[in-house]
């Protein structure tokens, strides 16, 4: 007989249940993440801890018990995967917006000394702006211009992943792909 639990897991809405389901179901989701869905089911079907450890491919009952209460705390967030040790994050969500912020104002040719962005203009702008960090570099900038979706092209110019501009007979119009977003996983 296993022990009562300290923080069961309380009823699952409807939709919930529905993401869950098709999380665990999931081939385009990362294993962590299935894994997570399937354990949590198999508590909501009144599987043990451990069973549902097991059920998921995993060992330990008291992880599974942390992260029904985690559910529990925050909902589906549960699911994903939070830092996992390392030096802490210095540029988190709001960092990363300013960074995008100031690459989405078009550069003053007099202020800035550019009429495009390059990585080393960029640093150098967001190193002495009143807010900025003194300390950036420019594959930090990099890494978030790509997690935007944003590439650098040949002629130093960037450009947002999926769309592209092309020459009509009426002038220049920007297409989009729709499906860049799912060719990006």
């Amino acid at each position: 007989m296993s022990r009562r639990k300290k923080d069961p897991l309380r009823p699952l809405t409807d939709e919930e249940r529905t993401v869950l389901t098709q999380i665990s179901r999931a081939q385009s989701e990362p294993a962590s993440h299935v894994a997570r869905a399937k354990e949590l089911l198999a508590v909501a079907a009144g599987q043990t801890y451990v069973a549902a450890a097991r059920a998921a491919g995993r060992r330990s009952g008291d992880a599974v018990a942390k992260l029904v209460a985690r559910f529990n705390r925050e909902g589906l967030a549960a699911i994903e995967p939070r830092h996992g040790g390392g030096p802490p994050v210095i540029y988190g969500p709001a960092e990363r917006e300013r960074i995008l912020a100031e690459f989405r104002r078009v550069p003053d040719p007099a202020r800035d000394g550019t009429a495009t962005w390059s990585l080393s203009l960029l640093r150098d702008t967001l190193r002495r702006a009143a807010d900025g960090w003194p300390q950036i570099s420019t594959y930090t900038i990099w890494l978030v211009l790509h997690e935007a979706g944003y590439t650098c092209q040949k002629d130093r110019t960037w450009c947002q992943t999926g769309t592209v501009v092309r020459k009509r007979k009426g002038g220049a119009v920007a297409v989009t792909d729709p499906e860049a977003e799912a060719k990006k996983r």
